[in-house]
């Protein structure tokens, strides 16, 4: 075997750079040049400027051999940052995000979640689930995943919180995803988890409020029902949307039916807006999102 074939032989590591900065000229270039420069091969890049808030955003996937390291990278494109005054994050591609998943008394999200990231379809790892209550607990230890039930009244609400951070530090988690977990969170955790945790909610908000929404649908005959994933902020279900997936139903659709394929539809809008999140494909950009899928 020549020295070419035994160069392409080494396995390269694989990197992902995101970055949002106000958009001007120079960018690309200032970022393909660096990595050139540092020996570094682009692999996939994609690229967005808004003209409404003059913003530009980046994802760039790209692979280096030895001795290039996450550390060396981060530090040397410190400076290429500062000078387009760029928000930029760098990481290992092949890392796995460790997230806690949280729910309440409706698994279907849950177990979609726990069942994706086993059989490899969800680059994360799930570090813990929370609940308010002890339903899924069994389910959850079947995945030998730690299980904590924290129980909310509106007495120890800032106790509850405060244990779910103290999991969130302990366990290195980097992205919290509400799988149905049917609590309103504070504003100050809201605050402290700001573009890190994801929520799951049936598009019929705010249209139908309260207590059973399908139910409520089903009476005014829709024919088209959805789920959005948005990340949480301090306004209740109005944070940045990621994801949106939708259904066409017919009339001789049954409630308890619409109720069903509406867990399938949130399944798939969650499994997508999570996956996107633990590969570093979505930038916040105001109140919407960049997502580079």
């Amino acid at each position: 075997m020549n020295e070419q074939s035994d160069r392409a032989a080494v396995p390269s590591d694989q990197y992902v750079l995101i970055l949002s900065c106000p958009d001007k000229q120079g960018i690309v270039h200032a970022v393909s040049s660096y990595l050139f420069m540092t020996g570094c091969n682009i692999e996939d890049s994609q690229q967005f400027g808004d003209r409404d808030t003059g913003l530009f955003f980046m994802r760039v996937h790209f692979s280096a051999e030895s001795p290039v390291t996450v550390d060396k990278l981060r530090a040397s494109f410190a400076a290429i940052g500062d000078s387009f005054q760029m928000d930029w994050q760098i990481h290992r591609a092949e890392e796995k995000m460790r997230v806690v998943l949280m729910v309440s008394k409706f698994g279907h999200c849950l177990n979609d979640l726990l069942f994706r990231a086993r059989i490899g379809a969800l680059p994360v790892e799930i570090a813990a689930v929370v609940s308010n209550h002890t339903d899924f607990a069994e389910l959850v230890g079947s995945y030998d995943i730690p299980f904590h039930h924290i129980p909310v009244t509106k007495d120890n609400k800032a106790e509850a919180e405060a244990r779910l951070l103290e999991i969130v530090r302990e366990q290195g988690v980097e992205l919290v995803v509400l799988a149905r977990y049917m609590q309103v969170l504070s504003d100050d955790l809201c605050k402290a988890l700001s573009g890190r945790i994801i929520n799951i909610h049936h598009s019929f908000l705010p249209s139908f409020k309260g207590a059973k929404p399908y139910h409520q649908a089903h009476t005014r005959g829709v024919k088209l029902i959805g789920a959005t994933a948005h990340y949480v902020t301090a306004d209740l279900d109005e944070g940045p949307i990621i994801e949106q997936e939708v259904e066409r139903v017919g009339h001789d659709v049954t409630p308890d039916q619409l109720v069903a394929i509406g867990r399938d539809v949130e399944c798939q809008a969650l499994a997508r807006a999570v996956k996107w999140h633990a590969e570093r494909r979505i930038l916040l950009n105001g109140r919407r999102t960049v997502v580079f899928a």
